[in-house]
């Protein structure tokens, strides 16, 4: 490989993008105008409009006891009873008061011809029209409400007398009445109404003189006065409204409270007597930080994916429908050059977009937040932006993350057939990655030894701790190289399938062709080949999780009927039905309406007896190096949930009979799964000619397929185990027994407390301690040695099946 080469290749893949006008706008004109765009025109928005005022109407507002509530001429609500001042001015009040006060003010702006404009009469009489309209409407619900008091007392009545018949009667009078009320308040244009009842006044008054004479007697419930206050929370105007409304009365109760206290004799902090103190110790530039942590690692994940994409399906597809690419391939540089000379320029052009973007997105809050508190300190304390390591360490986490993105980004550029076509991948790839950011701005969610090593997550939760800093989680540092060395790997693999791409005429210069459903299905159907292809074996993988997620909610209802001591076997019926229904029977359709040699492809035919015997003993070893893994791994995966744990013990219920254990667990599986994974996802798999791969692309989807973190790691382990055997015996059968064995160990394993009791000899081959009950380190290694000198017995190249698979 020649530097060399990739440089001139650089060089001239940068120019072309820096001449193309819409590379420059979209990577660097845009940010530099787009935030300062949308902070100017927000902050103008907020001065130029405000929040529409909420029409609350007060019917009895004479009858208010003190404190006083409302000003003098009962107009608005006093200030001082917000929690929020700025509240009162959102808060348009219609009260019968202001009713008289406006009819009034009417008649003397009628005489007086020089009143302002603004108190105009024409103003006036038509802000009296107004309310007159909404008290009507508010006095018209009063009346219903009332009408609704009655029903109630009636079928509470009727209840009482096991009078059925009349109950129902006025359940539907009410939910009639109900209606009504709920259209007349949609059409007054009333978001709030207060009723406060008349008398309401002297019933208070009346009770803070029995408290002041020490008097004991207290009134009714029945006979008591309430205010009532109506709001539909189903309307978003009403809910903004009612928020304010009940902090008024609230606030206003606690005073009167406060008040019947002091008459009473009794002490103020009677109805608080915990009367808790609090102390936050976040300071103004850990709140900052906070915002920091969830902004920061999010912008960076998407401007690196946007910012990639585009040049990448310019320097691909793009190359393809200008027709340069022929000679782009004349050229003395190796396609690997070419290729990684194209990567390196979407990788500049991916860290100038992500780097430029949070730029110009955090001098653009800073100086909002300015503007708005005009320079003093906001309610989040210093919100300043991260220190200066801090920001080198998104420099530094901005490169793995550019650097996956370039790769895929370029590979699905590659794979295109035109511009158009490499525009349509944008939408998967951009859906996969806003959702694993999403999940990384939870904050439940922190890096773990596992999450450290998930694409895109890693870096994204390593960053969000970083800004944190001391509110993080402590040793974060120690995360840094997993993340940035599986990252890289991850860009390297992206990388060279790019680079396989490309070395692949077919895929270079195939033309955009149309697609008509009813030729493909004519093809489908009449050109039959003797195997399956790639891209119906992974179609076979995804319809397989689609069942899965789609009965995933019929199978936890059936779960949640049965009966507690019938969960066991109702879960080990629901595994065997999954088993069928929805693993082997997709396989096994799309094996015979798709293929012209079903056995060839699901490889149903005898192999060599020495495969068998390697079926048999090859579990037998690798069971206690599988057990003792996942011991050991047990703190590298999230813990399993509460009802995840409670299925689990359910399934291992000892009344259970074990040959039905064995059935689920097994049997079902190892011919169901092997017909999957090993028979069909593989056969189309190996269809390329490169059977590596293709056992680790079959074995990495046999383990996301059980979803479980540490199932799914074991499962893929296991899966190139038996990936390996199905290639070199030629036949599934191999496969299905060991993966009988191996899960029967399994189950073998959670009674082998019952068996320590019973045989001596369990007792001496297996320890229980902290970690559950396993096997001694001299067993483990024993059968490391036996597992290593039968994966080589079957890994040599002598023993490859003569006849494996047509092309």
């Amino acid at each position: 490989m020649s530097w060399r080469n990739i440089r001139l290749i650089f060089n001239r893949e940068v120019g072309d993008q820096l001449r193309d006008r819409r590379t420059i706008f979209m990577v660097v004109v845009l940010p530099l105008l787009l935030y300062p765009a949308l902070g100017i025109g927000t902050l103008q928005m907020s001065l130029l409009f405000s929040e529409q005022p909420r029409t609350v109407v007060m019917l009895g507002a004479d009858s208010l006891p003190d404190p006083p509530l409302l000003n003098e001429d009962g107009t608005a609500i006093l200030d001082h009873w917000f929690l929020t001042a700025s509240d009162a001015q959102k808060i348009h009040l219609v009260t019968d008061k202001t009713v008289g006060k406006s009819e009034e003010k009417t008649a003397e702006a009628k005489t007086d011809i020089e009143t302002a404009p603004t108190d105009s009469p024409q103003k006036i009489e038509e802000d009296f029209e107004e309310k007159q309209a909404l008290l009507k409407v508010a006095h018209e619900i009063r009346f219903r409400l009332d009408e609704r008091k009655r029903l109630l007392e009636e079928k509470r009545d009727a209840i009482l007398k096991e009078d059925q018949k009349l109950a129902e009667l006025k359940q539907s009078q009410i939910e009639a009445l109900e209606e009504a009320i709920s259209l007349l308040f949609s059409a007054g244009n009333i978001q709030v109404l207060v009723i406060i009842p008349e008398g309401f006044d002297d019933f208070i008054n009346e009770e803070n003189e029995r408290l002041a004479d020490h008097e004991s007697k207290t009134v009714p419930p029945e006979k008591s006065l309430r205010p009532f206050i109506l709001r539909n929370s189903a309307i978003e105007k009403s809910s903004l409204a009612y928020g304010p409304v009940r902090e008024v009365f609230d606030a206003w109760e606690r005073e009167i409270l406060s008040k019947r206290l002091t008459l009473a004799n009794l002490p103020a902090d009677l109805t608080a007597p915990v009367n808790v103190e609090t102390l936050d110790l976040a300071k103004g530039s850990e709140l900052a930080a906070n915002v920091w942590s969830k902004l920061f690692p999010a912008m960076l994940v998407l401007m690196a994916m946007t910012g990639a994409f585009y040049p990448a399906v310019d320097l691909g597809a793009g190359e393809k429908e200008r027709g340069t690419m022929e000679t782009l391939l004349i050229c003395p540089a190796l396609r690997s050059e070419i290729v990684i000379g194209k990567f390196l320029t979407v990788l500049l052009f991916s860290l100038v977009t992500a780097i430029l973007n949070l730029t110009m997105m955090g001098a653009t809050g800073l100086h909002m937040l300015n503007t708005a508190t005009n320079g003093q300190l906001s309610q989040m304390g210093d919100f300043s932006l991260p220190g200066f390591e801090s920001l080198i360490w998104v420099g530094i986490l901005a490169i793995p993350l550019a650097a996956l993105f370039s790769a895929l980004s370029l590979s699905f550029a590659l794979f295109a057939k035109s511009s158009k076509e490499g525009q349509y991948y944008l939408t998967p790839l951009l859906t996969v990655t806003m959702g694993l950011t999403i999940f990384c701005l939870s904050p439940a969610v922190e890096i773990t030894p596992f999450y450290s090593l998930v694409p895109v997550m890693g870096p994204a939760l390593l960053l969000k701790g970083v800004l944190l800093g001391g509110a993080g989680p402590e040793g974060i540092t120690w995360y840094v190289v997993p993340v940035l060395t599986t990252s890289f790997l991850y860009c390297w693999l992206a990388l060279s399938w790019a680079i396989e791409q490309f070395h692949r005429e077919e895929v270079l210069f195939r033309e955009s062709e149309r697609f008509e459903l009813k030729l493909w299905f004519q093809h489908l159907f009449r050109d039959k080949e003797q195997t399956p292809n790639f891209t119906e074996a992974a179609f076979c993988f995804v319809l397989i999780m689609f069942l899965q997620f789609a009965l995933l909610k019929t199978f936890g209802s059936e779960l949640q009927k049965a009966s507690e001591g019938e969960q066991g076997i109702t879960m080990l019926r629901l595994l065997v039905v999954q088993q069928l229904v929805i693993i082997a029977c997709p396989a096994l359709f799309m094996g015979i309406l798709l293929t012209s040699n079903p056995l060839r492809t699901f490889q149903f035919r005898m192999p060599a007896i020495r495969y068998l015997f390697l079926g048999l003993l090859l579990p037998l070893v690798l069971h206690p190096l599988s057990l003792e893994l996942q011991m050991r791994l047990a703190w590298f995966f999230p813990a399993l949930p509460e009802h995840a744990k409670a299925a689990l013990s359910a399934m291992g219920d000892s009344n259970i009979p074990l040959p039905f254990v064995i059935l689920a667990f097994a049997v079902a599986p190892a011919i169901c799964e092997e017909i999957a994974f090993r028979g069909f996802i593989l056969s189309g798999f190996r269809k390329r000619g490169r059977d590596g791969i293709a056992i680790l692309f079959s074995a990495i989807l046999f383990g996301v397929m059980h979803m479980i973190p540490q199932q799914a790691f074991n499962a893929a382990l296991l899966g190139l185990v038996i990936g390996l055997l199905a290639v070199r015996s030629g036949s599934i059968f191999p496969c299905m027994l060991f993966h009988f064995v191996n899960n029967s160990l399994g189950v073998m394993h959670g009674h082998l407390g019952q068996l320590r009791e019973k045989y001596n000899l369990a007792k001496q081959l297996t320890i229980k301690s902290g970690m559950d009950i396993h096997y001694p380190l001299w067993l483990v290694g024993i059968a490391f040695l036996l597992a290593c000198f039968l994966l080589w017995l079957l890994a040599r190249k002598k023993d490859w099946h003569e006849n494996e698979l047509p092309s």
